[in-house]
């Protein structure tokens, strides 16, 4: 496999942090697998937040960023600062206190939103958070993803005009040879 020198730092920056477990797990969407990424790992390392804010940032585009939350959150703060841009955060349901809000932030309508999301599996996450800045009025068409686990979110969120762009793969990021080990 073919990776660049970026993407390579990156997964480098992630073993190196201990993110990626390998043994038995039960994943968010309910399935189960050989291998896990513990997000809360890479984006609590500073120097994996700041890898994955400046990769972010090299691939923005125009818009403001918005994190899903709870995990994506530290991810576009630290994009927000590297980038110099606002951000918005999506919660995964309105509150059912204080103002009541969805989207916390300021988000003007028409406003292009880049997503920002740590790991994809479905997409549904992702898909979800497109979902609710699009009926707050604004226009979503990518998400950045630190990984993607190739399991289904690229052909989701397609199927709703998204993109996905993701920093590193699973394919990639499990694929020893990239990491010189045998």
């Amino acid at each position: 496999m073919d990776v660049d020198t970026e993407t390579e730092s990156l997964i480098r920056l992630l073993r190196e942090s201990d993110a990626v477990r390998f043994g038995e797990f039960e994943l968010a969407h309910g399935g189960t697998s050989d291998y896990y990424i513990d997000k809360y790992v890479f984006e609590t390392d500073p120097a994996s937040l700041s890898a994955i804010a400046d990769a972010f940032t090299a691939r923005l585009g125009d818009g403001k960023l918005a994190g899903v939350a709870l995990g994506a959150v530290p991810l576009a703060a630290a994009t927000s600062v590297a980038a110099g841009r606002p951000y918005v955060i999506v919660r995964k349901a309105a509150k059912s206190h204080g103002t009541g809000n969805r989207i916390e932030g300021s988000l003007d309508d028409d406003q292009r939103v880049v997503v920002l999301e740590d790991i994809t599996t479905t997409g549904q996450s992702a898909l979800d958070a497109v979902q609710a800045l699009r009926a707050a009025g604004a226009v979503v068409d990518r998400v950045l993803v630190v990984v993607d686990r190739e399991e289904g979110a690229r052909e989701l969120l397609a199927e709703h005009g998204v993109e996905l762009d993701p920093l590193v793969t699973a394919s990639a990021l499990l694929d020893d040879r990239q990491t010189g080990e045998s």
